[in-house]
Order: structure tokens, then C-alpha cells, then sequence
């Protein structure tokens, strides 16, 4: 079963935008378990302008499913998630003063860094998970750093998604099935969308794990919390109408 988790990333933005607490990260946090979230994702950065590091706290003693903290593996950073030990955590190769993730790890460059990383978080007990493009390259590189997982980096399959879903799709499936070769667990993230995930799910079957914020938060406004997480899990099933998958997924 792929497991959805909802990045709350965007909630904290709006709390910020007017100080105070509303709204409450823990309380969206505790509600998103209790209407079927597997987890929950945050991505605290340097200039704190979403999540804080005091929310990766307090949010650590209260969620019940899976906890992962994604982020620039720097100084303070490392410092964080090895105090909060989180189940899971994601490593991006973000500048600070990055909008948002916008590309994959160049494993090969970065081997052994990442391989420091890795080895201090298992040695924490935490998941290691790394950010990749959809490259086989790469995920062969990031096996070699012996983490966990991989996160494909799927803001290329969304943007290219309206046009041709099935170029779109191919190198994912291709880079996907490298990490089952070599027996790396599988992420997926970014523009992630009810438009699209169900596609990505029914070739990709065997991802453990898609994490999904701004477009799922977006949702929420139209259709409320509650129904927004029930529809995005309804994409993470095959159903009768379902003809893929396109590929040889072996």
C-alpha cells in the first residue's frame, strides 16, 4: 500500500502571515491522522518562514503515524532531526533562500557527504530517504550511500502530465524500477495532484510513499479537509476501470 503524507508546510504559512497561532499546526496536524493520513511531512527552513523549528517539537510528541522532517542536511539541521527523531528523514539539496524544491541530489558529486549523512542517521535510528531526479544514474549513486529510500523528485511528470502522460510517466518508471533493482524503498513528491497522482500510482505501484502539501492544502479551501484526504487516498487504489499499467513493471 503506497502511504499518503501530507505536507503541512502551507498551513504554516498562513498561521505566520498574521502571527498568533490559527492555524493551529497541531491541530491540522492531529486531524489529518484522524481523517486517514499515513503521515505527516514538514520541511522547516533557516528563515523558519513556514514551519519552525519549536513546531518540529511539539509536533513530534503528538503525531501517531509516521513523522518526516525533509531539509538541507546543514549544521543545524542535523542537529534538529537528531534530537526530534523523526521516522523519516528526506534529504534536499535546497539553498536557503530556495522557494521550494525545484531539482534532485547530483549523487555522484555528493556521494560521500551523503554517505556521512546517511550513516548518522541510522546510527539515530532514523529512516534515511534521499531527493533524486528521475535519472537511474543517480538512484544507483544514492544506493551506494546505503540509504533507505529515494524520493523521486515528480515536478517534471507534472508539468509535462497535460500534454503526453505517457512520456511523461517514462523515465519515473525507469528510474523507479532501478531503485526496486537494487532494493532501495520509494518516495515521490512535488506537484503531486488529484490530476495526476492516480496515473503515477498505477505504473508505479510499488512506491511506499508520496508526500503531498500545496495542492492537497489548495484543496482543502473547495472541498474541506476531510473530503480533500479521502480523495487523494481514493488515487492511491486500482480500480475496475483501471488498464495500466503501460509498462513492465518487473
Amino acid at each position: 500500500m503506497t502511504k499518503l503524507s501530507v505536507n503541512i508546510n502551507k498551513v504554516a504559512t498562513i498561521r505566520n502571515a498574521r502571527g498568533g497561532n490559527v492555524p493551529n499546526i497541531l491541530t491540522v496536524a492531529m486531524d489529518c491522522e484522524k481523517f486517514g493520513a499515513d503521515g505527516i511531512t514538514v520541511h522547516p527552513r533557516p528563515d523558519e518562514r513556514h514551519i519552525r523549528f519549536k513546531d518540529v517539537y511539539d509536533l513530534r510528541g503528538r503525531i501517531t503515524t509516521e513523522f518526516n522532517i525533509e531539509g538541507y542536511p546543514s549544521p543545524k539541521f542535523m542537529e534538529l532531526v537528531i534530537n526530534a527523531k523523526p521516522t523519516q528523514v528526506t534529504l534536499v539539496p535546497d539553498a536557503p533562500d530556495a522557494i521550494t524544491s525545484n531539482a534532485g541530489w547530483d549523487t555522484q558529486a555528493n556521494h560521500q557527504m551523503l554517505s556521512d549523512i546517511v550513516d548518522k542517521l541510522q546510527e539515530a535510528g532514523i529512516r534515511s530517504s534521499i531527493f533524486v531526479d528521475a535519472d537511474p544514474v543517480m538512484v544507483e549513486y544514492a544506493a551506494k550511500t546505503g540509504t533507505d529510500r529515494i524520493e523521486l523528485y515528480t515536478e517534471p511528470y507534472a508539468e509535462r502530465y497535460a500534454k503526453n502522460r505517457e512520456e511523461a510517466i517514462t523515465p519515473f518508471v525507469e528510474a523507479a524500477k532501478m531503485a526496486k533493482k537494487l532494493g532501495l524503498g520509494l518516495n515521490a513528491g512535488h506537484d503531486l495532484s488529484l490530476e495526476n497522482l492516480h496515473y503515477l500510482y498505477v505504473n508505479i505501484p510499488w512506491i511506499d510513499e508520496v508526500s503531498i502539501g500545496h495542492a492537497l492544502i489548495s484543496d482543502a479551501l473547495y472541498m474541506g479537509l476531510e473530503k480533500t484526504i479521502a480523495a487523494y487516498k481514493d488515487c492511491l487504489k486500482i480500480t475496475d476501470n483501471d488498464t495500466y499499467p503501460l509498462f513492465d513493471t518487473k
